[in-house]
């Protein structure tokens, strides 16, 4: 088992180091870091990101993607803010499940400027009153019998919601029995104008977050996704890959606390010689880059397993709990290391605080991923 990056791993996390050093940190830095950042910014980021392969990373180059492994994607992942990682995956995921659950025409029409960058993409999966069963989902969409089909509902949490330009709805449609089946639509709001709410976060605050409001949406009916039984499974499948991401997502923000402890451990004096040269300050140093390294291994696991075509929904759910919980931990210790520093708002450190205890939401909160670990497990649905 060989745990070196390959020369052109390498070279995949060099070039996703220097787009972080000389465009998307100055870009952030340049913004409020306590409001979301405005369409054009976003979309200037997209468009860099795209000549990595991120936004489309799933798919085959032979369909015009990138064909990623997903142990190279999460390697870049790591390498960039999360507040930025939480605006490319949900569009990624979306380019993701047009490709693969998309008609050839849907394909023809929305994935080229979603590929490059030129548009912005979100998944409307999530709602008020529900979060990870699908089968809970309450938003319909009917047929109007000139054409269209009409859209009602509400989704909730759903990232890129304010400034998207294309959103992949999951809903219900009634049937021939008058019961009702899943569906999937995807909404151009060139065409189909809908209504979104800002939603102010904890962390992570420069990432645009909405409500959404269908209220009677006409939507063509071309824009209906073919119908098929694997309509769930697609949304299980890009989750697979999206929860370690998400934890190497924590796993950067805990790097940089350690740097940065490491640094302040070599500098700060007390008792005449550098903190550093206590036992505890060593002890703390050695339990953070315990926890960020075995945060990272647990992530570069499950996602080596999906790039196998193992079954990875245990592994998946173990590296995103793990890999952001360590993270959280990672962090706090090394804002004990800088003392009532680490508290300021100057360092930084508060920030990764806030930050990474957000990303213990998306894609998976730790107890339902704790549900899908015990049922690989064990064999037995908790929660059915």
């Amino acid at each position: 088992m060989d745990f070196a990056l390959s020369d052109d791993q390498q070279m995949m996390v060099d070039a996703a180091r220097r787009l972080n050093e000389k465009f998307v940190q100055p870009l952030l830095d340049a913004h409020d870091r306590l409001k979301p950042l405005p369409k054009e910014a976003v979309l200037s980021v997209m468009q860099k990101v795209a000549d990595l392969g991120l936004t489309a990373a799933r798919i085959p180059e032979e369909g015009g993607g990138a064909g990623l492994k997903m142990l190279d994607y999460g390697l870049m992942v790591e390498q960039l803010p999360p507040t930025i990682m939480l605006m490319v995956q949900p569009h990624e995921a979306t380019t993701t499940r047009i490709f693969f659950g998309g008609s050839p025409q849907q394909r023809e029409r929305f994935l080229p400027d979603l590929m490059a960058g030129r548009r912005i993409g979100a998944t409307g999966s999530t709602e008020p009153d529900h979060g990870s069963d699908p089968r809970g989902i309450k938003t319909t969409v009917t047929p109007d019998g000139k054409g269209n089909v009409i859209l009602k509902g509400r989704k909730q949490w759903i990232s890129n919601a304010p400034i998207c330009d294309l959103m992949y709805v999951t809903c219900r449609m009634p049937d021939e029995a008058g019961a009702f089946k899943p569906a999937r639509v995807l909404v151009d709001r060139s065409e189909t104008p809908f209504e979104t709410r800002e939603l102010e976060m904890h962390g992570l605050c420069q990432a645009p977050l909405g409500e959404v409001l269908f209220e009677n949406c006409v939507v063509p009916q071309h824009n209906l996704c073919p119908e098929s039984a694997d309509a769930a499974r697609l949304l299980t499948i890009t989750w697979l890959a999206n929860r370690p991401a998400v934890g190497l997502m924590a796993v950067g923000l805990a790097q940089r606390a350690l740097d940065m402890a490491r640094e302040y451990a070599g500098v700060r004096k007390q008792f005449g010689k550098p903190i550093g040269a206590f036992q505890v300050i060593q002890n703390d140093l050695a339990d953070i880059e315990t926890l960020v390294v075995t945060a990272r291994l647990a992530c570069y696991h499950a996602l080596a397993a999906i790039d196998r075509g193992e079954r990875a929904n245990g592994l998946s759910a173990m590296a995103k709990r793990y890999a952001v919980e360590a993270s959280e931990k990672a962090i706090a210790i090394a804002m004990r290391v800088h003392g009532a520093m680490g508290l300021s708002r100057e360092l930084g450190l508060e920030q990764l605080a806030r930050d990474v205890r957000t990303l213990t939401m998306p894609d998976g909160t730790p107890g339902i991923l704790a549900l899908i670990q015990g049922r690989e497990l064990t064999g037995l649905d908790a929660f059915r």
